[in-house]
């Protein structure tokens, strides 16, 4: 199984970035861990960062006959972004929402999310562990019972 595990802006400067909401781990500990996770759960991932709308576009479109499903983080294009729920769409792939903080607790502007319009599973406020549930829920979709 090959998933897409995307992380949108500014998630490169997790531990500099205000730590209080997004932890004092950097991204690279991220990474680290969703590998972890994906070789617990026999899982391939491609991990991608990008602070560029069109660069997630691009590889979301890639992932077309090439990935099994999306875990994606859209970070502050959860609540502006279009093109990415448009993106996933015409992918149509099984994908998980994820996000570090409680969006639903934060700024107005931040409790909406049109990525989730598409995906299968939602998932904020959990830290990294929110990766780890959207791998699993992700395995949960593809694996034939």
């Amino acid at each position: 199984m090959n998933i897409l595990v995307i992380n949108g802006p500014n998630l490169n400067m997790l531990g500099i970035r205000e730590p209080g909401i997004y932890g004092k781990e950097d991204f690279s500990a991220l990474e680290a861990y969703i590998r972890r996770c994906a070789e617990e759960m026999d899982i391939t991932v491609e991990l991608f960062q990008s602070n560029h709308e069109g660069a997630i576009v691009d590889k979301i479109q890639e992932a077309l006959g090439r990935m099994d499903g999306i875990l994606i983080n859209p970070a502050a294009y959860t609540h502006t972004s279009v093109a990415i729920l448009d993106a996933l769409k015409a992918v149509a792939l099984p994908t998980a929402e994820v996000h570090l903080s409680d969006i639903s607790v934060r700024e107005e502007f931040r409790r909406f999310s049109y990525v989730s319009l598409y995906a299968g599973k939602t998932i904020y406020g959990k830290g990294f562990l929110g990766y780890r549930e959207g791998l699993s829920w992700l395995c949960d979709q593809l694996l034939p019972e």
